[in-house]
């Protein structure tokens, strides 16, 4: 299942995310991942988190996230959560692609892994592609 977060910079959209993570942590029977770039959750997210550095593995694009995210999951069939902090910072800000990547990610999740990502965006600016996975209280 793929659940995003909408929002401009400073709207609370990485709060909410280290709720989910914190929420996870307490219930989740798997291995729990995040992803983000810059490593700015490094004391914000519990060490039982794996915390993963887009940039450290030089991933730009979507296409690089996606197959960075399949080989991870491919890698571990304990994972249970992922979670992606700014995907437009290790995207770009293409929201067909987005929404393509989203769709991806949901077959590849399937109903085993929920992944939760913050686009720093209004959801306004998006399109159904990608407003079809927003969270409800989200809005």
């Amino acid at each position: 299942m793929i659940q995003v977060i909408t929002g401009k910079k400073g709207s609370g959209k990485t709060k909410i995310l280290l709720g989910m993570i914190d929420d996870a942590v307490k219930a989740s029977t798997g291995d729990i991942i995040c992803i983000e770039k810059c490593m700015k959750l490094t004391y914000s997210v519990n060490h039982k988190v794996r915390l993963v550095d887009a940039e450290r593995y030089t991933i730009e694009g979507f296409d690089m996230l996606y197959g960075f995210v399949a080989g991870v999951l491919a890698g571990n069939y304990d994972i249970k959560e992922v979670f992606i902090d700014g995907i437009l910072k290790i995207g770009g800000r293409n929201y067909d692609a987005l929404g393509a990547l989203l769709e991806k990610l949901a077959i590849l999740a399937g109903d085993d892994v929920h992944m939760v990502i913050t686009i720093s965006e209004d959801k306004e600016a998006l399109p159904e592609s990608v407003l079809k996975y927003l969270i409800p209280q989200a809005d």
